[in-house]
């Protein structure tokens, strides 16, 4: 069911949009050469507790996860690119690190990611983390009264494919309200023109996500971190967004 929010439920869920783009903020901070993905994972954990938040991966078990989630995070690391699994790993001179983080305050769920490269990059890292930042500025600039989700899809792939990305649609955006997933999904690539025609009130999370040389994924053998197929690299960007009655989408968590 896709549920619309009233401008008081939208001004209620800006503290988790701003706690989550505190934390992916701190987070970045952090990530460097030689921090263990599980030392990142403490450090989102401590920032829940503090405030008193809930994390909506720690207990997470869809249908697709081999078992409860069991983290805060996902961290994914190089040619890994969702749903990564934090694990004893320590970051190394050069990493791209994608971090996906979502919890609730005072019932109210948020969900951002961001992508980054640790110590010395490669030109081909920056460039793909900044076509998804790109592919979710479009998206978001299309989110608004009138238009319909194929066209924040079409925005997205728009921008992957002017760079020569494919564009995998299995993953994508999503509905986002008392539960971190709900409807309507968003794929990132689609028909402009087609699809929900979008209304004042919803809450979405447009979520661009690509990969250097193919839009093939295969399941890591944890059951939940997914990479490429032919082990190119992956970048992620995503934003919560409130659909407004006129002009752009509120980016709920927009990062300073």
């Amino acid at each position: 069911m896709i549920e619309l929010r009233t401008p008081t439920q939208i001004e209620q869920m800006r503290p988790a949009g701003r706690f989550v783009a505190e934390v992916l903020t701190r987070l970045r901070e952090v990530a460097d050469v030689g921090v263990n993905l599980l030392e990142l994972d403490r450090v989102a954990h401590d920032m829940i507790r503090e405030r008193g938040a809930e994390s909506c991966y720690i207990d997470y078990h869809p249908s697709f996860g081999a078992s409860p989630f069991g983290k805060v995070l996902c961290t994914s690391v190089n040619d890994a690119v969702l749903h990564g699994l934090p694990h004893d790993y320590t970051l190394r001179d050069g990493d791209l690190l994608s971090v996906d983080f979502a919890c609730a305050v005072d019932g109210w769920v948020s969900d951002s990611a961001l992508s980054v490269v640790v110590g010395t990059p490669r030109p081909e890292d920056l460039t793909l983390i900044e076509i998804t930042e790109r592919a979710l500025a479009a998206g978001i600039d299309a989110a608004r009264v009138g238009n319909r989700v194929g066209d924040i899809s079409a925005a997205i792939a728009a921008v992957a494919h002017e760079a020569g990305l494919s564009v995998n649609t299995q993953f994508g955006g999503h509905g986002v309200g008392r539960t971190m997933h709900g409807e309507p999904h968003i794929a990132n690539d689609g028909r402009a023109g087609r699809g929900l025609r979008l209304k004042a009130g919803l809450v979405i999370a447009i979520e661009p996500w690509f990969l250097h040389t193919t839009d093939e994924i295969v399941t890591d053998p944890d059951g939940w971190t997914l990479r490429s197929a032919d082990g190119s690299r992956g970048a992620h960007s995503e934003h919560t967004v409130a659909i407004t009655p006129d002009g752009p989408p509120l980016v709920l968590t927009a990062r300073d």
